[in-house]
């Protein structure tokens, strides 16, 4: 899925360099839109250049960041050691194509292509929420949640709010890098078990992870005062007030998204540390305590 979504950045690339000889970006910011209404054939038909730029970087976020229809790797990458998790797909990789677009923002502004961003992400937000809501792993859970997430800091991108997209960005990686490490204590713990449904009570075992998984819990699902609370405020502030058929669309999606986050945020919560013990008592090992 990323060497889809590769092919597409390396296409945009191409077309910049054959078209203006460099691929320097502080040239291309001032030759890009000097030239908006320039041209290419591509089979047959005619295009303006940056749309076909624009579109060919966002395809390239699309698989870099796991949006609606090359999103699949994420959740299977779960595969990978928790601590790697916590620092690849919370923090770095899954943050490429948003950064690609963010570092990009003068290609976006000057094509049309922002309603099929903003259309995007939406989608992918609470097409991810909503399948996790229905995950029974909680490294999966967690990973759906990272998806949703890219929905909001795309939808940001596609209303010209780069700022706030780089903002929810930033506090993304730390609260979710601090819920992939509290989830590896969990699985750990319980000799490897991912599985929900055979865990519980853990907030008498392991009562330190209990209590930084839960302030990573209300800082995402945007409790006041809290980082995830101000990004995704600004996020959703600007979709309201950008007033266009699709930011609309967004805003009412975004909204929901905001309360399926806090549903199987703290579904994973009950689970894990509140519900009856349902686990094997071998798995409960004391020696294990964190």
């Amino acid at each position: 899925m990323n060497r889809i979504g590769d092919c597409g950045v390396l296409f945009g690339i191409l077309v910049l360099a054959n078209t203006y000889e460099t691929t320097d970006i502080s040239l291309l910011s001032v030759l890009l839109p000097l030239t908006s209404n320039l041209k290419i054939e591509f089979f047959g038909n005619y295009f303006l250049l940056i749309n076909v730029v624009a579109f060919s970087f966002f395809f390239g976020t699309v698989g870099k960041s796991a949006q609606l229809g090359l999103h699949t790797w994420l959740p299977s990458a779960m595969e990978g050691p928790t601590p790697v998790s916590a620092l690849i797909h919370a923090a770095t990789m899954v943050t490429a194509g948003i950064f690609l677009l963010i570092r990009n923002s003068y290609i976006l502004e000057y094509s049309t292509i922002l309603n099929i961003v903003v259309v995007w992400g939406a989608m992918t937000a609470i097409f991810s929420a909503l399948l996790a809501l229905v995950q029974h792993d909680i490294k999966k859970i967690i990973a759906y949640s990272t998806c949703s997430q890219l929905g909001y800091m795309t939808m940001a991108c596609g209303v010209s709010n780069y700022i706030g997209s780089l903002y929810h960005l930033i506090n993304h990686a730390f609260f979710k890098a601090l819920l992939f490490l509290s989830a590896g204590v969990i699985i750990h713990f319980l000799n490897n078990e991912q599985d929900l449904r055979k865990m519980g009570n853990l907030k008498n075992f392991l009562p330190f992870t209990y209590s930084v998984m839960f302030i990573a819990t209300l800082a995402i699902t945007g409790f006041p005062f809290l980082s995830g609370f101000y990004s995704k405020d600004i996020i959703i502030e600007n979709l309201y007030i950008v007033n266009t058929i699709s930011s609309n669309f967004a805003f009412w999606v975004a909204s929901v998204t905001a309360l399926l986050t806090s549903y199987y945020s703290w579904r994973l919560a009950y689970y894990v540390f509140f519900s009856s013990t349902n686990g094997l008592r071998i798995n409960y090992n004391f020696s294990n305590k964190v």
